[in-house]
């Protein structure tokens, strides 16, 4: 029992407070891991370096490609980009348009096989003010699962992500070559 003392009162309360300890022990390696290169137009030289894995593009078609968030809000948190470098929808023309919204569709079955979510976040940020912080057009693919959110990113300005963005690219990239191999899948 711990005391508290109250000007002119004095009361017992149990201490049954109990901390919860968190020990996710692979985030060192995601906080020490490689960086993107320095650049000031990430979206169009990621693709060009020759190095998918580097980049994290788990999936190219001929018109956009997706990319693992390097700062997801969920794991398994996709990008679809167009590779020609537009900040708007219309300056797309009618096949990237067909092709970015197929690759969007392909990230989702992606997801589903590769993680199993329980629904998804779909959306582009369209302009700062919306939050688009890179100029560039680029969908988000967000897995949601129910009763993934909870404290910490509420309380302690914090997420905890199960797993690395290495392992994850390696899970992703291994469903999508599959997908790609046999799309009725």
């Amino acid at each position: 029992m711990m005391a508290l003392t109250l000007p002119g009162q004095r009361f017992l309360l149990p201490t049954l407070i109990l901390m919860e300890q968190l020990h996710p022990y692979w985030r060192m390696e995601y906080i020490e891991a490689p960086r993107y290169p320095e650049t000031k137009r990430p979206f169009t030289e990621l693709p060009a370096l020759g190095d998918d894995r580097a980049a994290l593009i788990v999936h190219r078609s001929p018109r956009s490609y997706l990319l693992m968030n390097r700062f997801p809000y969920n794991p398994g948190h996709l990008l679809a980009i167009p590779y020609r470098e537009v900040i708007e929808l219309e300056e797309l023309n009618a096949a990237e348009r067909a092709d970015l919204m197929e690759t969007v569709v392909f990230a989702k079955r992606l997801l589903t096989a590769a993680i199993k979510p329980d629904g998804f976040n779909v959306g582009f940020n369209l302009g700062t003010a919306a939050g688009g912080s890179i100029a560039h057009l680029h969908g988000h693919i967000v897995p949601r699962w129910s009763g993934d959110n909870n404290f910490m990113p509420v309380i302690g300005q914090t997420r905890i992500l199960p797993q690395a963005l290495d392992a994850t690219w390696e899970r992703l990239s291994s469903v999508a070559a599959s997908l790609s191999a046999n799309p009725s899948a």
